[in-house]
C-alpha cells in the first residue's frame, strides 16, 4: 500500500512490523506509486512539474550561516496569504469531531530567526546515532521567501483543519521564540505529548528542474539513544496516507529527484526520526529553488491546498 485515500487504495487497517514483511511493502510502493502518478496526470500540471531531471541529484546544503535574502513575496498582496489560524503555541480547544481525543503534534521546520543565531544552531545535539547541528536556517526562493515562513504558515492552516475535526493540536514552535528549538527538542515535544502523529513541514533546497513533494519515513534503527523499530510501520502508513491525498489536494507530483516517482524516501540520518517514540514523518512539500515550484510555495492558495492535502492524510491515519 502506498498512495491511500479516495482516489488510491481503500484505506486498511495498521499492522505491526512483524505482520507487514519488507518485499511486500516495496511491492505495495511501487504499486501505489503508479496510481498516484496516473491520478497527477489526471488533474493535470495545476501543482507538479515538468519531467526535468530523472537522476537522483543531491540537495543543496542548506547552510546555517548565510543569512536569507530581505524580500518576502508573502507580503505581496495575494488575498488568500493569510494564514487559517491565528499565531500561539498553545493549543486551542479541539472541536468535536471524528478526531476527538486524538493528539496531533506539527513541527514547522525551522526558524524565521535561525539565521542571527548561527552560534546557538550551529552548536551539536546528540540525534541518537551521532551528533549533529542543532538546526540550520532553512532554505529560500530565489526572491528571499523563507522556508521557515512558509513552514509556519502551512502548519498554522494545517491546525485550523485539524482542530476543525475535533484534535488537540501541538507545536514545536509558533514564531514565539528567537530561534530553534533544536532537532533533538523537536522530537522530545512530540514524545512527551504522546502524540498520534507528528507531521513535521518542510519545503527543500535542491537545484532548478528538480520539482515535486516527498514524504520522509524513518528507517529501522537500533543504535546509541535511538531505536526506531516501534515506529517504522505505523510511520510508514501515516507518510503513505499524506503522500496519497497530497497529490489529490495539490495536484502536485511526486518529487522527480528524489523517491523513484513514489514521492516517499525512508532516512536514518535525521534525528527528528531518529529520536521519536511516536509516529512521525518529514514532507518536503515542494523545492524552494525551482521557478515552477516557487511560485507554488509562495501562492496562499496553494498553501491552503497543502494543508488541506496533509490534514486529510493526517485523518485517514488516525481514523484507521
Amino acid at each position: 500500500m502506498s498512495y491511500v485515500g479516495p482516489d488510491f487504495d481503500p484505506p486498511q487497517p495498521r499492522r505491526s512490523a512483524l505482520r507487514r514483511p519488507l518485499t511486500v511493502a516495496v511491492t505495495a510502493v511501487v504499486v501505489g506509486a503508479v496510481a498516484g502518478w496516473g491520478v497527477w496526470q489526471a488533474v493535470g500540471d495545476s501543482g507538479g512539474g515538468d519531467d526535468g531531471s530523472d537522476g537522483a541529484a543531491v540537495p543543496q546544503t542548506r547552510s546555517a550561516t548565510t543569512p536569507p535574502a530581505s524580500s518576502d513575496p508573502s507580503s505581496s498582496g495575494d488575498g488568500d496569504d493569510k494564514a487559517a489560524s491565528p499565531s500561539g503555541s498553545a493549543s486551542a480547544p479541539a472541536a468535536t469531531g471524528p478526531l476527538k481525543g486524538k493528539v496531533v503534534v506539527i513541527d514547522p521546520g525551522h526558524n524565521p530567526g535561525n539565521f542571527q543565531h548561527t552560534t546557538e544552531i550551529n552548536r551539536k545535539v546528540n540525534i541518537g546515532t551521532a551528533m549533529k547541528e542543532c538546526d540550520t536556517t532553512g532554505t529560500t526562493t530565489n526572491d528571499g521567501y523563507m522556508e521557515a515562513k512558509f513552514t509556519l504558515d502551512v502548519s498554522r492552516r494545517l491546525r485550523t483543519l485539524l482542530q476543525q475535526q475535533g484534535a488537540t493540536v501541538k507545536f514545536t514552535q509558533d514564531g514565539d521564540r528567537n530561534w530553534g528549538p533544536c532537532i533533538d527538542e523537536r522530537a522530545r515535544i512530540g514524545n512527551e505529548a504522546k502524540a498520534d502523529a507528528v507531521v513535521s513541514i518542510h519545503a527543500d533546497g535542491s537545484g532548478a528542474g528538480n520539482r515535486g513533494f516527498h514524504v520522509i519515513l524513518p528507517g529501522s534503527v537500533n543504535e546509541g539513544d535511538a531505536d526506531t523499530r516501534p515506529i517504522v510501520a505505523p510511520s510508514s502508513d501515516l507518510g503513505e496516507r499524506i503522500a496519497g491525498y497530497f497529490v489529490r489536494a495539490t495536484g502536485s507530483a511526486p518529487s522527480n529527484y528524489v523517491g523513484d516517482g513514489t514521492g516517499l524516501v525512508t532516512r536514518t540520518d535525521l534525528g527528528g526520526l531518529n529520536l521519536s517514540t511516536v509516529p512521525k514523518v518529514f514532507i518536503e512539500c515542494g523545492n524552494m529553488r525551482d521557478s515552477k515550484d516557487a511560485a507554488l510555495l509562495t501562492s496562499g492558495a496553494w498553501r491552503q491546498k497543502a494543508a488541506r492535502g496533509i490534514s486529510d492524510g493526517i485523518t485517514s491515519f488516525l481514523e484507521n
